[in-house]
């Protein structure tokens, strides 16, 4: 796990949050690389769920929502955690956490009797801080598709099934925190609330599953790497018929990758009831009114970006690039989707110290920009170069040598296959387009 959190300080995708001031527990910053990796997970969501469905529309709501809504969620009342504390040393624990019943800090067995804890931040909505203004930032995106479901359904002409999705942050004051971006304070989830008729929930509940796993899978995620885990009945949420978790193997274990939850008609009911409006379903076929049932896939994006950065992390020993110096060295290489690098292509000129190399590679670069995400580097020598773009996921190298000068080619290197091809630079962008949608 270090060796993945090195890497991401090290080329640009993660750093910790106000590191200038010691930096701040479990909140995290992307850097130049980790955003754009960030986006491309979301917008292959997107392109997944919502623009290659025709059952699914896209909403983005607030942070912050009516007080109301979480009295109604049962967020109020249940979303805590068991909190502990050491008497000698005075650390606090979630107690579910801890496997042995002693302080990871001091050693010592002596806690304070365990209390409920509410995750959520609290705030105030306008100038006055009282009861009365009160408000929470949202631990969740989920609730405000159940809120807008009248509003969704009938601005679309929705008919069931269908499916309100929503990609944003939300906001955990977690007990206990750890293992890089897997549990932070603030993270971003891509969820769906999934409507059906009461009766056909299990069979929807049954192709969401599948459906997210081949989404994960697509990603990069190797299969072997992923298990289902369902909850048993007796630790189920308030809220839930049914729970399958997928799980990854992360380097620190077993854990919770996302999860599937049949939350039956329980949301639309208690929003019914808090808000005194009618959110039902009239069918105009049937000529019947019900609540629908929902099944919600919901998805960490950062845990699932940790895990494509786990899978794709590779040590090679030596060979890949004229820089290695032995067998034993070792050359890192993250072998990203293509889908999802953040950098697509690499443009590099042989050597530095030759005005004519730079300038045509330079060209290069600029024909290219329009249509990539691209990278210049002409410093050190290619090999070293290589070894750079191969660590930060590059699935390709355009080298720009003294017989581009002479044929207007370029030598074009797959990451993958270390394959090199000359390739015309007029027909660049075609033949780069046509690699990276390759499957």
């Amino acid at each position: 796990m270090q060796k993945i959190v090195s890497l991401c300080k090290r080329r640009g995708f993660i750093f910790q949050s106000s590191e200038i001031y010691g930096g701040v527990e479990a909140l995290w910053d992307y850097g130049p690389l980790g955003s754009l990796l960030k986006n491309n997970i979301k917008q292959e969501w997107l392109k997944a769920f919502v623009q290659n469905r025709e059952d699914v529309v896209l909403i983005d709501t607030p942070i912050i929502m009516h007080p109301k809504t979480w009295e109604a969620s049962g967020h109020l009342k249940n979303f805590a955690d068991p909190l502990i504390e050491c008497k000698n040393c005075h650390s606090r624990f979630r107690e579910d956490h801890l496997i042995k019943k002693e302080c990871p800090n001091c050693g010592k067995k002596d806690f304070t009797p365990s209390k409920q804890f509410n995750l959520m931040f609290k705030t105030f909505l306008g100038p006055v801080e009282d009861e009365s203004h009160i408000a929470y930032l949202r631990p969740e995106t989920a609730q405000s598709m159940f809120t807008d479901f009248n509003l969704a359904r009938e601005s679309m002409r929705l008919k069931i099934p269908f499916g309100i999705a929503q990609i944003g942050r939300s906001f955990r004051n977690e007990i206990t925190t750890g293992n890089f971006i897997f549990r932070s304070r603030e993270f971003e989830q891509a969820e769906i609330e999934y409507f059906v008729k009461p009766g056909e929930d299990e069979k929807f509940f049954e192709e969401w599953v599948d459906a997210w796993e081949k989404f994960i899978i697509g990603l990069g995620i190797k299969k072997e790497n992923l298990r289902r885990y369902e909850h048993k009945k007796e630790a189920l949420s308030h809220y839930s018929k049914r729970t399958i978790d997928i799980e990854y193997k992360y380097p620190f274990g077993w854990s919770e990758l996302t999860g599937i939850a049949n939350r039956t008609n329980y949301d639309l009911s208690q929003y019914s009831k808090f808000s005194g409006k009618e959110l039902i379903y009239f069918d105009e076929e049937t000529k019947t009114k019900y609540i629908p049932f929902v099944i919600e896939p919901s998805l960490g994006i950062d845990r699932l970006l940790l895990a494509l950065l786990c899978d794709a992390y590779q040590e090679v020993k030596g060979g890949r690039t004229e820089t290695t110096k032995s067998v034993k060295e070792i050359e890192v290489v993250l072998k990203l989707d293509k889908k999802i690098a953040p950098i697509k292509v690499a443009v590099l000129p042989l050597v530095r110290n030759k005005p004519e190399l730079v300038k045509k590679a330079k060209e290069v670069y600029q024909l290219l920009k329009p249509h990539f995400i691209c990278q210049y580097d002409e410093v050190g020598s290619i090999g070293r170069r290589y070894r750079r773009i191969d660590e930060i996921g590059c699935p390709f190298a355009i080298t720009v040598d003294f017989e581009t000068l002479e044929k207007e080619d370029v030598t074009l290197r797959d990451r993958d296959t270390m394959k090199q091809e000359r390739v015309k630079i007029k027909d660049l962008v075609k033949v780069l387009k046509e690699k990276l949608e390759e499957k």
